[in-house]
């Protein structure tokens, strides 16, 4: 069972807009509202500033924001994150099977929130958006099957967006989609999971009939 963090585990969106919106105001950059920048969230770091700032993500401009991006998030990675629910019940019932986490995060922040909400140890493998491709990329996924030894095709990739839906179907997996995300409904219909569910309590059940 592979999970996507940001969205579908956690709801990150307050700490996320914090960190984005003091690597704005280092630029003399006004403040952008939570929503806003929780529209931009999903591709990464730098795709997440570069919409920020209405800037190619090759712009020099785009890396000074991240250097203070980083450092800020790293450092307050759960002031305002908690799990979301059904998230705690979806992993007690998986307590005896390999679970990661496939995120297009950076490794520090996502290293230092799961630490910083004690669960990091429930995990496996962990990849990240410092790791390689990013999703949709399957490479992302099949990353971090190949470290738990577990085949595509009796894995199932959990997420709240496309990228997770589309990383997951191209790779081999189940795919379920969560819905009250960073990503609207439609969007995540669009990319044709095989399963979407209200919140992550619904999983529960799944995960006990499929034994």
């Amino acid at each position: 069972m592979l999970f996507d963090l940001d969205g579908t585990l956690i709801d990150s969106k307050g700490d996320i807009a914090a960190a984005c919106n003091h690597a704005l105001a280092s630029l003399g950059r006004a403040q952008l509202p939570v929503d806003v920048i929780a529209g931009f969230v999903g591709d990464g770091a730098r795709m997440l500033l570069a919409r920020a700032l209405a800037r190619p993500p090759e712009d020099p401009v785009v890396d000074q924001a991240l250097a203070v991006f980083h450092p800020f998030y790293e450092a307050h990675p759960a002031d305002r994150t908690k799990l979301l629910p059904g998230a705690r019940e979806a992993l007690d019932a998986l307590v005896d099977r390999p679970i990661g986490i496939v995120t297009n995060k950076p490794r520090g922040a996502t290293i230092a929130a799961l630490s910083a909400l004690g669960v990091l140890s429930r995990f496996a493998v962990v990849r990240t958006g410092s790791d390689g491709p990013l999703k949709p990329d399957a490479r992302a996924v099949t990353a971090a099957l190949d470290v738990v030894g577990v085949a595509p095709a009796d894995a199932w990739m959990v997420g709240d967006g496309d990228q997770d839906i589309l990383a997951g179907r191209a790779a081999g997996c189940f795919t379920v989609a969560v819905s009250g995300g960073f990503q609207s409904s439609a969007r995540i219909a669009a990319s044709a999971p095989d399963v979407v569910l209200e919140s992550l309590h619904a999983l529960v059940p799944m995960i006990r009939a499929a034994g």
